[in-house]
């Protein structure tokens, strides 16, 4: 059964214009077990006192062997939006309740595949920050090779894109490409790709004997990335998904 815990902030950064990085210790000084691609839920009140909540996945890159001190999340501005009041105006310090960890979005033991294609449109590509080590690992262990396709409309809005950038200059089995939809970025990168993440599918060529295929962020997204997946042959069973939709 999932805990219920208060979280104080002590950090957060904006990682785009209308995106917040927040970085959370729990008030009773424990750590955090979760599975990277599992979220939290923030528990909060309309102001007519009528209880809600929002999801977050968590972006925390652990080392894999222990319970995360820090609890990092992504928080997409949404105009009027009663999490935006809330997240987006939480000072250093304050507090929010939460609970958790929640899902099944996570990279599976049992798998033999040979390569992962993970897709992601806006705060979708926390879960992959958080899976960082894993990756890693898999690569080292079973010689796994990664895609990720991380779709945006500009430069301002790839969430960890350095992060991302970095990672896979160290690691060759890993390849990073930013699919932005609205033009290129004025100093173009090798690995970039103009259009949507659906329809750089092609160019990966993928195979339902050797591939198996991530999912997350927008719902159109999800969909359209879904069928071209079928279309190319990737069994059900091996597309993984995981919808984010902004609330009020």
């Amino acid at each position: 059964m999932a805990e219920q815990f208060p979280l104080r902030l002590v950090d957060s950064f904006m990682l785009a214009p209308t995106v917040r990085h927040l970085s959370f210790e729990r008030v009773d000084g424990q750590p955090l077990a979760f599975v990277p691609g599992q979220f939290l839920q923030i528990h909060f009140h309309y102001d007519d006192g009528k209880p809600t909540k929002r999801s977050y996945s968590v972006a925390t890159v652990g080392d894999g062997s222990s319970p995360a001190q820090r609890i990092e999340i992504a928080v997409s501005y949404v105009d009027g939006g009663a999490a935006t009041a809330l997240l987006g105006g939480l000072e250093h310090g304050g507090t929010v309740d939460a609970s958790g960890p929640y899902g099944r979005f996570c990279l599976m033991e049992g798998d033999r595949n040979q390569r992962y294609i993970l897709i992601a449109t806006g705060t979708g590509v926390t879960p992959y920050r958080a899976m960082l080590p894993q990756i890693e690992a898999l690569m080292a262990s079973r010689g796994c090779r990664f895609v990720l396709l991380y779709g945006a409309r500009n430069e301002g809005e790839l969430l960890y894109g350095e992060e991302f950038e970095a990672f896979a200059r160290t690691h060759e089995g890993f390849t990073f490409h930013p699919c932005l939809s609205r033009g290129a970025r004025p100093h173009p990168r090798p690995h970039d790709r103009l259009g949507y993440v659906q329809d750089m599918l092609a160019e990966l060529e993928p195979n339902g004997e050797t591939d198996i295929a991530y999912l997350c962020g927008n719902p159109n997204m999800v969909d359209a990335a879904f069928s071209a997946l079928k279309e190319h042959g990737l069994p059900v069973q091996h597309i993984r998904r995981e919808k984010y939709i902004s609330s009020r």
